[in-house]
């Protein structure tokens, strides 16, 4: 039985999915099926073509700021702000219907900010804010919900590394994604703690007034507190993104800043140790040598089923189907959803996303929105069952009266808020894009 070679392709496309799902790593299946697939495609040159990739990865210089922002991430997260931080947004928000749970979305999203990685601020929240909250009588699925899905704020507010690999995928600027990114990310933090102000003004029961706020606290003590712990991390966050959105630096250059600010920030708290500068870097050094090797991986696999004319056949099956522009957005947009349960962001960025990238111009779809809208959409995947592994992290640091089943439920009414914000980009297209058109004409 012989095959063609898009069919060969498609076969290609199907086995790394099963392998995956299997359980073999991701990012040594890339490789391998590219290596495999590729051999049969052109021979020898497959190599050739691994060696050029190899090369291509390492002298990227939008890969640049990856590692720069991921130390930023691990030095901010072991400089002892956290803790500090909650309390003072805490304070700033006792008199808020939900203040520990409104306190801890602000937090979450300032921290997810400043580190980018959902699994380490789920974690800290879950052993700092999610204990605080039940020993306050809040309801056990609403402050799951607000931990989980405030820990995956990161991965669309800048400076988020999911843009920075976006945009080294699809050749879209970082700084325009940056920009695109500033205002829904927000819009969606917004949405969250209106809904939990909403649910708490119709159910007060749910979360009740701690009672070590109905005594008053000097307003000088929460500005203090404020200055202290909420002001440091914000100036920091900000200058980056400032110089980014300005044109003062690139992306680089400004995440180089903010890798050197967090270590005058960690001295600032007494937190600056050899072995905690060490950890930071042996995480950033595993954590980036993975998004390289992924890169690698996912381009030899990609150029090889291109070579066979597998994207040839999903081109040709989707524009068979006469969808309209909202429906290509509709389906793409499913098709993520769906791979966000057996896969990490980065396979679907760097493997899946660059399969839709042809058809943009087909449907009239700008990238730059639809790479907002693919932020936001992975966010579901880790709120999400069977995968939510926002849920799993959560549950790993949770008492144990503390069901899964709990933390699933509580998660989902922030997942339609995500639908809802995508729903709202779609419809308002300037919500993202009028930030980058303003600024960058």
């Amino acid at each position: 039985m012989s095959f063609t070679n898009p069919e060969v392709g498609i076969i290609q496309l199907a086995g790394f999915i099963v392998i995956i799902l299997l359980g073999f790593p991701i990012t040594f299946t890339l490789i391998a099926m590219g290596v495999i697939f590729g051999y049969y495609a052109m021979g020898p040159r497959i190599f050739d073509l691994l060696v050029t990739n190899t090369y291509d990865v390492m002298s990227n210089d939008v890969l640049t700021a990856v590692p720069l922002f991921l130390f930023m991430g691990y030095m901010v997260e072991r400089s002892n702000i956290l803790d500090r931080l909650f309390y003072s947004i805490q304070m700033a928000a006792r008199n808020v219907p939900g203040s520990l749970a409104v306190a801890t979305l602000v937090t979450c999203a300032l921290f997810a900010t400043a580190t980018g990685i959902v699994g380490a601020v789920v974690t800290l929240m879950g052993l700092l804010a999610f204990p605080a909250m039940l020993k306050a009588g809040y309801d056990t699925k609403l402050s799951a919900g607000v931990i989980c899905a405030g820990g995956c704020l990161g991965i669309l507010i800048p400076p988020s590394v999911l843009l920075i690999l976006y945009g080294a995928t699809t050749s879209v600027s970082v700084v325009q994604l940056y920009a695109a990114a500033f205002i829904p990310g927000f819009m969606l933090a917004g949405f969250y703690i209106l809904y939990v102000i909403a649910r708490v003004m119709i159910n007060p029961k749910l979360a009740p007034r701690p009672p070590e706020f109905d005594k008053p606290i000097p307003f000088a003590e929460v500005a203090w507190a404020l200055m202290t712990s909420f002001f440091p991390l914000a100036i920091l966050i900000l200058s980056v993104l400032g110089a980014i959105l300005l044109g003062l630096a690139t992306p680089s250059e400004a995440a180089a800043v903010g890798a050197g600010g967090s270590i005058v920030l960690a001295a600032a708290y007494g937190s600056l140790t050899f072995q905690r500068l060490k950890e930071a870097v042996y995480l950033t050094a595993r954590t980036s040598a993975m998004v390289c090797y992924l890169f690698i991986g996912s381009w030899t696999f990609s150029s090889v089923f291109s070579y066979l004319g597998g994207h040839e056949v999903i081109e040709h099956w989707v524009l068979a189907a006469n969808l309209s522009s909202t429906g290509f957005l509709i389906l793409t947009q499913f098709i993520i959803f769906l791979l966000g349960w057996p896969l990490e962001w980065t396979e679907i960025i760097i493997i899946f996303v660059p399969i839709f990238l042809p058809l943009l111009k087909t449907f009239s779809v700008d990238p730059l929105m639809f790479g907002i809208l693919v932020a936001l959409n992975i966010q579901t995947s880790f709120n999400t069952p069977p995968m939510a592994m926002a849920a799993y992290y959560l549950k790993g640091v949770s008492p144990p009266h503390v069901k899964l089943t709990d933390i699933f439920s509580g998660a989902l009414p922030f997942v339609f808020l995500v639908f809802l914000s995508m729903t709202l980009v779609y419809i308002f297209p300037d919500i993202a894009l009028w930030l980058p058109r303003t600024l960058y004409k």
